[in-house]
């Protein structure tokens, strides 16, 4: 091997090594229990597994698919009715293979990504659900259509659908990355919301991260190009991350509770390494550039419905007051993707008061789907769009029928007066 192949394949190599024996030192000086609860809040685990205003863990909470109502299950240690008479063959059959006491798991459950995670994060997980309180609870029975109502079609499901290729570690990655690579593939399941789903509601994971809709929101395409095209920098991502809201935009819908729950306590630096692996060195792209002047003049009834509808919160030209009350417009990358989803849905059906906890809460936004007509609601999100975000394809109005119409469906429209 010459010299400077050598020395390539030392910082490479090497360098992975090297982060996974600091990460394996830091963890080895957790006790398992200790360990297995900082895994939990990576993985998300009680935003799922707790009902509103439930108690931690106990499950209750509904999952609206296309297929019915799915209910999340008790995962304390409880022997009746949650987990307590698991083992760890168990518990990792659950996990990694969605092998549940009493039959197949519905792949609501994530061990479709689950299943990257090792043995020593297994038994340190579970022995951090083994240590809780046991609380007896039975979550509500599912409402299920045929033949999504019959666990033992899982199998053949599972057969054809769970793709179980082994994490890509490329070896010319940083050590950040690689971490970040297993925490937002594995570990924090972000493929799950962020993948577009088939017609079995499998991942379609040749378009993994590319963006899906869930529960009227769209899980927005998180793909280093697309997010770069968005405007987002580390800093931003960091503050996202770590508090629910940037200037450049806000955590709201299911990613509210990804933030409450996981992301903010999570370490400094698993925080970057996750921002590493999302932005990915290797993609350059700058932002999308805006063009008021031109808005302005193209969409005037868009420019006075948001000057009417708008302003008093937002700023005449965009720019906000306080990420608490009303965040900036003229920078917010759901104006400046591309995709107008969210920024269609947040006008029809506004947005919930949220609470991060006493100290960070945001105001909630009234919903204006009987205020504004299809016509008046693409007129304003083509301003919108071109003025701040540099949008080529205009929004048209059969767009903003059919995001109304599925809104209106689902129940979303009217939630939030």
């Amino acid at each position: 091997m010459g010299k400077v192949a050598f020395v390539f394949f030392f910082l490479v190599i090497g360098g992975n090594v090297a982060a996974q024996l600091t990460h394996a030192q830091a963890s080895a000086k957790q006790s398992p229990v200790e360990k297995g609860r900082y895994l939990a809040a990576a993985g998300d685990c009680v935003a799922c597994h707790t009902a509103t205003n439930g108690r931690p863990f106990i499950g209750g909470r509904p999952f609206h698919t296309p297929f019915g109502i799915l209910y999340s299950t008790n995962i304390t240690p409880d022997k009746k009715t949650g987990i307590g008479n698991y083992t760890l063959e168990d518990f990792t059959a659950a996990m990694r293979r969605g092998k549940g006491a009493h039959g197949n798991l519905y792949p609501a459950m994530p061990y479709t990504s689950y299943y990257l995670i090792p043995d020593e994060d297994i038994a340190s997980l579970y022995a951090y659900f083994m240590q809780l309180p046991p609380v007896e609870y039975v979550a509500p029975d599912n409402d299920l259509l045929f033949p999504a109502n019959l666990r033992f079609g899982l199998s053949v499901w599972n057969r054809i659908f769970f793709d179980k290729a082994p994490l890509s570690q490329p070896a010319d990655k940083s050590p950040d990355w690689q971490r970040g690579n297993y925490l937002v593939n594995a570990l924090g399941h972000c493929g799950e919301c962020h993948t577009p789903r088939n017609f079995a509601f499998a991942m379609k994971n040749d378009e993994k991260f590319s963006g899906n809709i869930l529960e009227g929101w769209d899980a927005v395409d998180i793909r280093p190009a697309a997010l770069r095209r968005q405007g987002w920098n580390r800093e931003r991502l960091r503050l996202l991350f770590t508090t629910g809201a940037s200037e450049h935009g806000t955590a709201f819908g299911e990613m509210f509770s990804v933030v409450k729950y996981s992301l903010r306590h999570l370490s400094d630096n698993d925080i970057n390494a996750i921002i590493t692996y999302l932005l990915d060195d290797s993609e350059k792209m700058a932002g999308n550039a805006g063009n008021p002047q031109a808005a302005e003049k193209r969409y005037t009834q868009g420019r006075a419905d948001f000057v009417a509808y708008c302003a008093a919160c937002h700023g005449r030209e965009g720019r906000g007051v306080t990420l608490s009350f009303a965040p900036p417009m003229d920078r917010n990358a759901a104006v400046r993707g591309d995709n107008p989803y969210n920024t269609i849905a947040v006008i029809l059906r506004g947005l919930a008061a949220q609470r991060m906890d006493r100290t960070n809460a945001r105001a909630g936004m009234p919903g204006f789907h009987r205020e504004l007509d299809d016509v008046r609601v693409a007129d304003l999100v083509n301003y919108m769009r071109t003025a701040w975000g540099g949008a080529e394809n205009p929004v048209t109005v059969e767009d903003v029928a059919e995001i109304r119409r599925q809104l209106r469906e689902h129940g979303y429209l009217g939630a939030v007066e």
